[in-house]
């Protein structure tokens, strides 16, 4: 037997022992949208992007998803609506600004009788726009035969804005250069004071801190060289070809979370590093990062076999929350679904703890992630959810990426805890293929589950501006602060 079938069947068996039953207090309790094809609310970035697309086209909100207070969230787009072929050459990538969506996502009793205990009504409250005050790297276009990559607003803004293009890059230096223009973002979480965002990437991989007013980048959080690559093409294909080491292209740093104290950030590789098996490997990483010292460890996690024994196959992360300092919810999905002319299968969330887990920063490889991998237990089956709910498996979106803690809510009388969960629509908003002849629409979607307090015992809400403990079970006392701020957070 091969050793990487062997660390393969280990990967399995080690999954089933945790992963044979969801928490039996988790269900669906709201859904809601946010039509796509229409523009968000940053007007000076509406002239057509090189490929001819508004350059700001609402959509892609379910990248990444995060929980900001009261009824707000936070949610980013990822590189820009690539659907439109433009140019092979740079990934058919185009001078998309990359920014963040203020949403109010209010969650409301239902009347009797409905289907659902909750309604949810999606609003866009603000559009923010990311740069950098220091110059960035963008492409000249030369070689593919196109216009430079840096956004026509750099000039009258008097700035220098991150960007989609895959080429915005400087080529004698790692991929985790920071004056990079190129940016992915894949996840956002709040900080406890309410003034930054922290952002992952997956071109670098990076984490950066921005400030949630300007959009000015304030912080880097700069990953290890082993997570980087160092021959750099505009074509992500090349780039898992041309190198031996660092993240898989497209698969950089999907999650994100933040502790409840708002002290440490994890981050979550989408895929293994191609030293540690690439699309093909059982073990990703996970990135435990102090937010004021910028110390960085490593934790290995197990992904599950969706193939078989003898040709194991494995899904990606998608995003990343915190329970507490040391308990996580992981994000793990298939790629099928609406948007992929397929039948959703497998789109699980599970938990695992990281206490007493080895730090894998210095080991390599299947072999020598696999003695360290943590174990899991299966939180939330979330195809099989929604199809008790009368959502078909070829309607379920292929790309549930974002992740978010919510307020609490009370359902049937007992108050309890709510995790919101966000598609990436991929600026589509209109799906036709053979699944659906006639067409169907693929907006924005937030999908809303409840979950007893007893599933998660340990579970602590991140302290917010407006959410206060004695709001979220707790007990401080400052009930009637929060409930004023929420108050005003509603009439926005």
């Amino acid at each position: 037997m091969s050793r990487s079938r062997l660390f393969a069947l280990t990967a399995i068996a080690s999954s089933l022992i945790f992963t044979t039953t969801a928490y039996a207090g988790v269900d669906l309790i709201a859904m809601g949208q946010l039509s796509g094809l229409t523009g968000d609310l940053s007007k000076e970035t509406a002239a057509p992007l090189e490929n001819g697309v508004a350059g700001n086209l609402l959509g892609g909100l379910g990248s990444g998803i995060a929980y900001a207070g009261c009824q707000t969230f936070v949610a980013v787009p990822d590189r820009g609506p690539n659907a439109v072929s433009y140019n092979a050459a740079i990934d058919d990538t185009a001078s998309y600004i990359n920014r963040f969506q203020t949403l109010s996502l209010r969650l409301k009793p239902a009347s009797a009788g409905a289907a659902l205990p909750y309604t949810l009504t999606p609003k866009l409250l603000d559009t923010t726009l990311l740069h950098a005050s220091e110059p960035l790297v963008y492409g000249t276009g030369a070689a593919a035969g196109v216009p430079d990559g840096a956004p026509t607003l750099n000039r009258r803004n008097h700035t220098h804005y991150f960007s989609g293009r895959s080429d915005n890059f400087d080529p004698s230096r790692l991929s985790t250069n920071d004056r990079n223009a190129r940016f992915d973002p894949e996840s956002v979480r709040v900080s406890n004071d309410g003034e930054t965002v922290f952002i992952s990437d997956e071109y670098g991989p990076y984490v950066y801190r921005f400030d949630r007013r300007s959009g000015r980048r304030i912080d880097t959080y700069k990953l290890p060289d082993t997570f980087a690559v160092s021959t750099l093409s505009p074509l992500g294909s090349d780039e898992i070809t041309l190198n031996t080491s660092g993240r898989v292209a497209n698969k950089g740093m999907e999650g994100l979370a933040i502790s409840p104290d708002g002290k440490t950030l994890f981050g979550a590789m989408q895929s293994p590093l191609i030293q540690d098996g690439g699309t093909d490997g059982a073990y990703t990483r996970i990135v435990k990062i102090d937010i004021r010292s910028g110390k960085m460890t490593q934790f290995a996690y197990p992904l599950t076999n969706i193939g078989t024994a003898a040709k194991p196959k494995y899904p990606t992360i998608s995003d990343v929350v915190a329970v507490n300092d040391h308990e996580l919810l992981m994000d793990e999905r298939d790629g099928k679904g609406l948007g992929d002319n397929s039948t959703a299968v497998f789109k699980k969330v599970f938990h695992i703890d990281l206490t007493g887990a080895q730090d894998v920063s210095n080991a390599s490889s299947q072999a020598g992630l696999a003695p360290y991998a943590v174990q899991k237990a299966l939180f939330l089956d979330v195809v099989t959810t929604l199809n008790a709910h009368g959502l078909s498996a070829n309607d379920i979106p292929a790309k549930l990426e974002g992740l978010a803690f919510g307020p609490d809510v009370m359902v049937g009388g007992v108050k309890k805890h709510t995790l919101f969960i966000a598609n990436d629509n991929d600026f589509i908003g209109t799906i036709t293929d053979s699944n659906h002849p006639a067409g169907i629409a693929n907006p924005n979607q937030f999908f809303v589950f409840a979950w007893d307090p007893s599933d998660l015992p340990a579970y602590v809400a991140q302290r917010l501006p407006g959410v206060d403990d004695d709001t979220r079970g707790n007990g401080h006392g400052r009930g009637q602060d929060h409930n004023r701020m929420c108050a005003a957070d509603d009439d926005h």
